[in-house]
């Protein structure tokens, strides 16, 4: 299983390239960006600056791009990077595609549809499609053959959604999705669909909040529980949250010693995560600690 890192710029979009930097050094295998700053446009500044590791987007929210803009910004960021990029993508969250921006909330259509036109032209066809939501009529991406596609990864928190993922991407990205959840529903229902649709085993990155700590684990996820209650507020996260029997998003997170955290990560790869996101919690110690640890199994392995 290879372990990947959550960054994302603060208040700077340049904020974000000394800490991939400092995570290919440090040796994890991918970097992760999204936040207030464009996601593809923080990897495109750390591409020059990088070698090896991966650079992933968790995720482009499709909404906001059409598939023709999306496939030309990632086939650049993929010739900046020499073919060392992921795109993830997500259609984010009703109260924001149709409460805010005014779209109508049909997730799985829009994603379906939005696969049908995203991958083809990330391969250099000339695509032609009639749907509900795009109509193409032959149209080719000003980069489509020049750079090879890079894999396309969906977050998907619910059934449909993974079985979209199987058949019609490389993968998927699921965050909060707590081990029982994983097991029960999340890797089996990709998996299938991806064998029924005669695809290769997909990609499954999974990642919830990391803190090893000394602490009681009961005090810190108590503690951390604030900063990560809005995601309970949000359905589809609620869903899998309840699926998993987690009252709290707390509740998911990886919490414990230095060894409990190692064993926890055995665990993930045991179920079939190929990808470990990981991202930081607890104190700023506490949190350097986590990220030490990280690395550490990142180069090494448990």
């Amino acid at each position: 299983m290879r372990i990947g890192l959550q960054v994302a710029a603060s208040s700077d979009p340049h904020d974000v390239v000394p800490r991939i930097e400092q995570a290919e050094a440090d040796g994890f295998s991918t970097v992760w960006t999204a936040g207030r700053f464009d996601a593809l446009t923080q990897l495109a500044l750390a591409a020059s600056r990088t070698e090896q590791i991966e650079l992933g987007t968790a995720v482009v929210v499709t909404y906001q791009r059409h598939p023709t803009a999306l496939a030309q910004q990632a086939l650049t960021v993929q010739a900046a990077c020499a073919g060392r990029h992921v795109l993830g993508l997500g259609v984010g969250h009703r109260f924001s595609v149709e409460g805010m921006q005014g779209f109508p909330w049909r997730p799985i259509r829009h994603m379906r549809e939005y696969l049908g036109c995203l991958v083809p032209l990330l391969a250099g066809e000339a695509v032609t499609f009639g749907g509900d939501e795009f109509s193409l009529t032959g149209y080719r991406s000003p980069l489509g053959g020049a750079v090879e596609a890079p894999p396309v990864l969906i977050a998907a928190l619910g059934p449909q959604m993974l079985r979209l993922a199987g058949q019609a991407a490389d993968g998927t990205i699921i965050f909060l999705a707590g081990p029982r959840y994983l097991r029960e529903v999340a890797v089996p229902t990709i998996v299938e669909a991806a064998a029924s649709a005669g695809r290769p085993a997909p990609r499954i990155v999974a990642g919830v909040p990391v803190c090893a700590t000394k602490r009681d684990p009961a005090i810190v996820r108590d503690a951390i529980a604030p900063s990560l209650a809005g995601y309970e507020l949000r359905p589809s996260y609620r869903r899998i949250l309840d699926l998993d029997r987690s009252p709290r998003t707390a509740d998911v997170a990886m919490v414990g010693s230095a060894d409990a955290v190692r064993e926890a990560l055995t665990a993930y790869a045991a179920l079939g995560v190929t990808d470990f996101l990981a991202s930081t919690a607890g104190e700023p110690d506490e949190q350097q600690k986590t990220y030490e640890l990280l690395a550490e199994v990142a180069r090494f392995g448990n």
